[in-house]
């Protein structure tokens, strides 16, 4: 389906963004368009990959000209720009709204105008049940995408909800290795807290597979396996082998002791998949009066998908996952020699 097509990723120089384009770089794609506000980013992309099949948009999805002029004669649409911290999130919660919200509502209302054939957005499991502000504006996101897909004549939009992405930029596992290798303590904020565990390449085949799958408004979700925090130090200690001491630290801003994937309400309509779930949107309209003797299911017997009651990986199964990291798998290999 991508042959001779253009890519648009948004926020393409971080962390997804690399990915993705790594996955697609020898393909038979057209053209792929790295669409991002840090022009240094930018740069050392483009000499690092020196392809013509690579363009480069300098902009900011809170600017909707901007996107606009980078979404002409685009096909497919990864939507990846977004405020990913959460403590940072917690501190300045309007700055989130105007990316994760307003921003991503610039992005898909400049897709529609441009006929994109699919857009995926990027969502992330803290917008189920939502405590933070990083979750609460990446849930705004999600319905403003199941509102627009509705509307949404030529263009298919659909959704993709994520666990922890292993050694994304800001998230723990690189922390852990830094300080391992310094000598320090590794920090922890509570030993029982769970995480659902995907590398980067799970995240790119869910995204093919909602471009390839997604009915309009559809999010869809990786069933994956979580570990605690303890056990994920523990791991890498093993792996590292070494005996920093752990010290806990307490709970950050705005952080949950377990994840939600998918709420009751929504598990009531998923369409499980296999690998993944399927979250239909809910196409009724407001007349709700028409819907009160239709209700399906009964949600008192429905259960959450959240990292607590998904598989829990051990510390060897952890070790193995892990390994899965490039820079981990090549640190241990110098640690061998």
């Amino acid at each position: 389906m991508f042959k001779d097509k253009t890519l648009l990723i948004t926020g393409g120089t971080g962390s997804f963004g690399n990915a993705v384009l790594k996955r697609f770089l020898d393909s038979d794609i057209s053209e792929i368009r790295i669409f991002s506000r840090d022009e240094k980013k930018q740069d050392d992309m483009r000499r690092r990959l020196q392809s013509d099949k690579v363009n480069f948009y300098i902009g900011d999805v809170r600017d909707y000209h901007s996107i606009e002029n980078a979404m002409r004669g685009v096909d497919f649409v990864f939507h990846a720009a977004a405020l990913k911290q959460v403590p940072s999130c917690e501190f300045y919660p309007i700055e989130a709204v105007k990316t994760n919200v307003i921003g991503a509502n610039n992005a898909m209302e400049a897709a529609i105008k441009n006929d994109v054939k699919r857009m995926v957005v990027l969502s992330t499991d803290k917008a189920v049940y939502p405590i933070n502000a990083m979750g609460m504006s990446k849930a705004l996101m999600e319905k403003a995408m199941v509102a627009k897909s509705r509307n949404a004549v030529n263009t298919v939009l659909s959704g993709t909800r994520y666990g922890n992405v292993m050694a994304s930029r800001g998230s723990v596992i690189p922390l852990f290795v830094n300080q391992i290798k310094s000598g320090k303590d590794i920090t922890i904020t509570d030993p029982n807290m769970t995480r659902f565990m995907m590398t980067l390449d799970d995240a790119v085949d869910l995204v093919l597979f909602a471009f390839n799958n997604a009915e309009p408004g559809d999010i869809f979700v990786q069933k994956a396996p979580a570990a605690t925090i303890d056990v994920l130090a523990k791991a890498l200690k093993e792996l590292y082998k070494v005996d920093n001491s752990i010290k806990i630290i307490g709970t950050r801003h705005g952080e949950k002791l377990y994840e939600s994937l998918v709420n009751k309400e929504d598990m009531m309509k998923a369409e499980d998949m296999n690998e993944y779930f399927r979250i239909p949107s809910d196409n009724r309209n407001l007349n709700y009066e028409k819907y009160f003797s239709n209700a399906e299911g009964d949600i008192s017997k429905t259960e959450d998908y959240h990292s607590h009651n998904t598989k829990r990986l051990n510390v060897e199964e952890t070790m193995k996952l892990l390994l899965k990291l490039d820079f981990i798998r090549e640190d241990i290999e110098q640690l061998e020699k």
